[in-house]
């Protein structure tokens, strides 16, 4: 079977996080099963227009936000006759495919955007028109993909779904593998108790109430604040970096990576010797940081939101909060922090559930899926 996969971003893309990588895997299952896959995404400084990655052809054109679709759309219809299935990627904003392609389609949804598109980068006013166009549009979108199979990655997007108008018989759950680069010793915890934040440096991550969470327990006794991260915007970066220092913990917060990503070695290695990781995020598809963490022995402190109460069992890998708020995030920490043997008990919980996650076992199920979906 041939396959083109339409997304925003691909791996190399300096911005890639779960949704690429999750992509990536899948693509690999196929392309292992003897499938070829073409993956279409947006160019990229210092990157080819096209190159080869894991048996993949890559090819980049348009700016990611929406010129990716426009460029997209121009390379289908030249080669509309070399394919036999479609997967449009949902990141916000779809390809459209179900306006002019006629041949099987498979969407991939990591979440739906809801109010994440009023926590856009885009300067004001920009960023309200684009929000709120977004979020009232993006309702219409999904009656464009009614007939259209779904692949999704938790509950909380199906559910999410199902609410847009996709009947639930469409959408299909494969839960996500997880891919850890352990260090070869797992380092002992940090003395100093340790809370770290990995992800974007975006609004809709949450990084600032993290921060504000950071600035409340510092009040409260002796801590320390990774953030691993990278921002899109190098002016929003260097906001996020005051913030911290007019909360007063710009000392007590070590911000890796900066411009450039922090490898997967590091990243792990980070994870192992802190004591919580913190996700205010406001909505994920499912939350592989989590995971991730978890895989370390670290547990998750988590906002209640779509995506994060999947992949945090509350109580056993970690907490959810009882309120979306940096006070609420600070006192979840500071109590399982003051338990060692709840503190203890998660960290094994963690382990365990971070081992029942198998990219074999998803890949299996996405390749039977994309088979049923062109049948």
């Amino acid at each position: 079977m041939k396959i083109i996969v339409f997304s925003w971003r691909d791996p190399k893309h300096s911005l890639a996080g779960g949704a690429e990588q999750v992509m990536h895997e899948h693509m690999k299952g196929w392309v292992a099963a003897g499938h070829e896959v073409t993956f279409f995404s947006s160019k990229v400084k210092d990157l080819p227009q096209r190159e080869t990655l894991n048996g993949i052809e890559i090819i980049r054109g348009g700016y990611q936000y929406l010129g990716v679709q426009i460029a997209g759309f121009f390379y289908w219809l030249q080669n509309r006759q070399n394919f036999d299935l479609i997967v449009d990627q949902f990141h916000g904003i779809p390809f459209f495919t179900p306006l002019y392609i006629r041949k099987p389609k498979l969407a991939v949804l990591q979440e739906v955007a809801r109010e994440v598109w009023l926590k856009n980068p885009l300067p004001w006013p920009l960023n309200w028109v684009i929000g709120l166009i977004g979020y009232f549009g993006e309702i219409i979108v999904f009656q464009l993909y009614r007939k259209t199979p779904f692949m999704v990655g938790s509950d909380s997007a199906k559910e999410d779904l199902i609410k847009m108008g996709i009947v639930g018989g469409n959408i299909t759950i494969i839960s996500h593998g997880v891919i850890i680069t352990k260090p070869r010793k797992i380092p002992q915890k940090e003395k100093k108790s340790t809370i770290v934040f990995l992800g974007a440096l975006t609004k809709d991550k949450g990084i600032e109430d993290a921060l504000r969470a950071f600035a409340l327990l510092a009040k409260k006794g002796d801590y320390q604040f990774w953030v691993v991260g990278v921002a899109e915007d190098i002016n929003y970066e260097s906001r996020i970096m005051n913030y911290a220092k007019r909360l007063g913990i710009k000392d007590k917060t070590v911000f890796w990576g900066g411009r450039d990503k922090v490898s997967d070695k590091k990243k792990f290695e980070l994870l192992a010797r802190a004591h919580v990781m913190v996700n205010p995020s406001i909505r994920e598809g499912w939350g592989l940081v989590n995971i991730e963490a978890n895989a370390v022995g670290t547990p998750v402190v988590a906002y209640k939101s779509p995506g994060l109460v999947d992949s945090v069992q509350d109580g056993k890998t970690g907490i959810i909060c009882k309120e979306n708020s940096p006070e609420s995030l600070a006192k979840e920490i500071s109590d399982l922090l003051s338990d060692k043997t709840k503190l203890e008990r998660m960290k094994a919980g963690a382990r365990k559930w971070a081992e029942s996650f198998s990219w074999n076992k998803s890949k299996k199920l996405s390749l039977d899926l994309i088979n049923s979906v062109v049948k």
